[in-house]
């Protein structure tokens, strides 16, 4: 799992580096009971306070997304992509919907992004 941020983004650091674990979870590219790196680790490979990448990892616990264990880290749980499953349907579902009618992904993300909720 390759991880970067960046610093100039408006995006706290912590919730990109909790949006990049959440999508390599989603990717496949994290398997359910896969340990991530320590957050002494990954402080220090992308050269941020180990506090953001707590602060991260617990945001993903919270989601459910993570357990965290004393001594063994954060851990990716077992239902984490079933968890998303009925978002990446619809996220897919929306991927087909814009290119069928010619629309770049840009696009979509604004929408996303802009709309409030009408339920």
């Amino acid at each position: 799992m390759l991880i970067r941020i960046d610093p100039s983004s408006a995006l706290p650091l912590f919730e990109q580096l909790a949006g990049q674990v959440r999508t390599a979870v989603l990717r496949g590219e994290v398997a359910s009971g896969e340990r991530l790196p320590s957050a002494r680790d990954l402080a220090e490979s992308l050269d941020v306070n180990q506090h953001t990448v707590l602060h991260a990892y617990q945001l993903l616990r919270d989601e459910g997304l993570v357990e965290l264990r004393r001594g063994r880290g954060a851990v990716v749980t077992a239902h984490a992509v079933e968890h998303y499953a009925p978002l990446l349907a619809a996220v897919a579902t929306a991927r087909r919907e814009a290119g069928r009618l010619g629309l770049p992904m840009s696009a979509v993300a604004a929408l996303l992004s802009s709309t409030e909720e009408t339920s």
